[in-house]
């Protein structure tokens, strides 16, 4: 079982920043970040490999990066340009198949969530 611990939410004005991090408590291949609006599905925001490689979901395309140090099981999301409309609660999850993509039915270990508000 591998537990995952998010942390770095808070409020923000839009266009500031905000940086999330996930911590996971045992080596996975795959780690990335949801966000769910309140009554809004849950969404795939951006995924990460061991070996690097990255998916983002189109709404966040080239405001958010996702970066990963793999000696700390740690998974980071870096917002810029936030909007009110990011606003949600975001969760870490994670997989140890082989397939990396931000799409919930791949992942088997989840966090708690943290939240992220934007005011316009």
């Amino acid at each position: 079982q591998v537990q995952l611990v998010e942390s770095g939410g808070g409020s923000v004005q839009a266009g500031g920043s905000l940086r999330l991090s996930c911590e996971a408590s045992g080596s996975v291949y795959c780690m990335a970040w949801f966000r769910q609006a309140p009554g809004k599905e849950r969404e795939g925001v951006a995924a990460m490999s061991t070996g690097g490689a990255t998916n983002y979901g189109d709404s966040v395309k080239g405001r958010f990066t996702v970066s990963r140090d793999k000696t700390k099981n740690t998974l980071y999301l870096q917002m810029n340009s936030l909007k009110p409309e990011d606003t949600a609660m975001y969760y870490c999850a994670a997989t140890r198949t082989r397939i990396c993509s931000p799409q919930e039915f791949r992942f088997d270990y989840w966090g708690q969530g943290t939240r992220v508000t934007v005011s316009s």
